[in-house]
């Protein structure tokens, strides 16, 4: 049987067994809490805000499974609104967007496709999923994030190093990279990686450069992440009147609007962006988010962590 006949077969038995499988599922358990109405709401309250907006962000913790069947929760939720969405994922790079884009076709196995694609190691249980939605769907599928070994160039040695680089590399990551290093983006990223504690001297001042050099990787992963969502969303609107990016990161790069989020509305002024915060907590009663952590995103979803 040709390649495509089966990817059409597997899309209509994704189709047709879906409902049933999630109907199967054990109920994810989980509250969803309104920043700006300082309450907590519904899922699908949440869900229809999303659809009415240009771009959602889904910030994950990685290593949570619930967290992983609550995305695919919002995929479902908005294709249940027919909203023309665009799937937009860390998880693959600029330069698997060919084989994906043949795997989304049919053109291609999903053996052979996962081969080249450097999967994260928990694809088939938390990624995987929402492909298959995408599909099934006829949505389009980017690869949004910078290649892993020019990340890791730039960690290592600053920023600089990408100015050497090919014409063929300079299109996998962002042609415009803005990483002020005073903003509170720089200050929570320094946070996070325990600086500002040091003693002075010299040592103090190597680790300062350390975290400069890590967080300008940080912020071409979010420069590179936002360039590919804002050109999604506008190839995207040239054949529908209202797309909607969803783009799925880790919560770090779209937390508190900043990271990816400011730098894809920087590219894509007056479009609304909703982004949706992932909370594993060990008990959901008795969740009091305190101004800081409302301000994470416009909904926060808790849900009982592994």
């Amino acid at each position: 049987m040709a390649t495509g006949m089966k990817r059409s077969l597997t899309v209509l038995l994704f189709t047709a067994v879906s409902g049933a499988a999630l109907a199967a599922q054990s109920y994810v358990p989980h509250r969803v809490y309104d920043s700006a109405r300082q309450s907590f709401s519904d899922f699908e309250a949440m869900a229809a805000d999303a659809a009415a907006s240009d771009l959602v962000f889904l910030g994950e913790q990685h290593d949570d499974p619930n967290t992983h069947r609550l995305e695919l929760a919002v995929l479902e939720a908005l294709a249940r609104r027919k909203v023309s969405v665009v799937l937009s994922l860390e998880m693959f790079e600029r330069d698997v967007q060919d084989p994906l884009e043949h795997f989304m076709m049919g053109h291609m196995e999903e053996a052979e496709f996962l081969k080249v694609s450097r999967p994260w190691p928990a694809y088939r249980t938390d990624y995987k999923p929402l492909v298959d939605l995408a599909i099934a769907k006829g949505w389009p599928i980017v690869a949004a994030n910078v290649p892993r070994p020019i990340a890791a160039e730039v960690a290592k040695t600053g920023v600089d190093v990408l100015k050497g680089k090919s014409d063929a590399d300079r299109k996998l990551f962002a042609s415009e990279l803005k990483c002020p290093l005073d903003d509170e983006y720089f200050e929570r990223f320094t946070r996070a990686m325990g600086g500002g504690h040091s003693a002075p001297g010299a040592a103090a001042t190597d680790a300062a450069k350390s975290i400069e050099r890590y967080y300008f990787s940080q912020c071409l992963k979010d420069e590179t992440m936002a360039e590919s969502i804002a050109s999604a969303y506008t190839a995207a609107a040239l054949t529908s009147s209202h797309p909607v990016v969803v783009h799925v990161n880790g919560a770090f790069h779209s937390d508190y609007g900043q990271g990816t989020v400011a730098r894809a509305k920087r590219r894509l002024p007056g479009k609304r962006a909703v982004v949706i915060s992932m909370k594993p907590v060990k008990d959901l009663d008795g969740i009091d988010p305190d101004r800081e952590e409302r301000l994470a995103g416009q909904y926060l979803v808790y849900t009982i962590g592994k």
